[in-house]
Formats: C-alpha cells, structure tokens, sequence
C-alpha cells in the first residue's frame, strides 16, 4: 500500500512507526520507508539523515516531555508540592500521551538505549520516589517507587483497549498501594 508523497517530517514518522511496530527498527531500512510513502530515499534524506536520527526524531519528543513534567515538579515549592496520587496520575497521563512510541521502546531496548531514553526514565523514577518520600528514600521506598511507576508505565502499555478513565483509576490506585499509601 503506497501513500501520497509526504508534506512533512510527521507523514514519515508516522509511516516509520506503523514500519517499525510490524518489522521492528532493525529490520525497516529507509528505503522500506520510501517506498512505503511512494518517494525516493534521497527525498527522505532531506529529512533524516539516518535511521537513527528518524528514530530520535520520534523519541525525542517523549523524553522531552518526561523530563518536563518531571523537572516541573521538582520545581514546585514544597508547600505546593503534587501529591502522591496527583504525581501517580500526572505520570499516567505523559505515559498515556506517549503509549505508541512506548510500544516501540519496549520492543526496541537497546536501539533506543543509544539515544538516552532508558537512563532519562530510570531517572524519573528515581526523582518522583524523591518527590515522594523525601530527599534520602530507604531501600523500601525507594523499590516501591520502582514498583508503582515502573509498573504505571507497564499498565498503559498492557491493557491498550481498556478504557481510559478506568485504566487511569485502577493503574494509579496500584501504584498507591504499591508505595504503600
């Protein structure tokens, strides 16, 4: 099935996604990707220089938003600071926007390795399980918090059909358990 030419940097994205979800990264070339829009490589070339820059081109935009949401919080002050569940459910939300390219994370470990991507959300994790249990977490609270937003992450990309607002509650009421409020 071929499409019409792409205006833009997002019709190749979009088409590189839907590629790599069925034949994983390494296995779609850029050629495969061109031929897929109906265009020559060199037109894609002007647009990505590389595999691995259409790859960070996608990625990209979910570490930045992470990061964001994660460095937003941070900077509250301590008397305005989110709540657990409130952070349960902001982090729900980012991972929720970002599902289908967590699809291609989760399939594709060690190409986005490279990019950065996996030490970014170990980070997360890390920074929000601060957030939550203070500056200097135990061994205990500082798995939990593993455990809950690790596991958040998890959900999202578990149960794809299950509807959102119930997915949102179950998930999130999960991850409270799991840091044990």
């Amino acid at each position: 099935m071929t499409r019409p030419a792409p205006q833009t940097r997002e019709s190749i994205q979009d088409v590189a996604r839907d590629l790599f979800a069925q034949k994983g990264v390494q296995r779609t070339s850029l050629q495969d990707i061109a031929d897929r829009l109906g265009i020559t490589k060199p037109a894609l070339y002007y647009h990505f220089k590389s595999r691995d820059d259409l790859v960070r081109s996608i990625i990209q935009p979910l570490i930045d938003d992470g990061e964001r949401f994660v460095h937003d919080q941070e900077l509250r002050p301590e008397s305005e600071r989110a709540t657990p569940r409130e952070l349960l459910e902001g982090y729900f939300d980012f991972h929720y926007r970002h599902r289908a390219d967590l699809v291609l994370i989760v399939a594709e470990l060690t190409t986005v390795a490279d990019l950065g991507l996996i030490d970014a959300m170990l980070g997360w994790r890390d920074r929000l399980g601060r957030l939550v249990f203070g500056r200097n977490p135990t061994l205990a609270q500082s798995t939990r918090a593993v455990i809950a937003f690790g596991g958040l992450q998890d959900c999202v990309l578990q149960f794809p059909d299950a509807p959102h607002g119930a997915l949102r509650e179950e998930t999130v009421d999960g991850a409270m358990a799991a840091l044990g409020i």
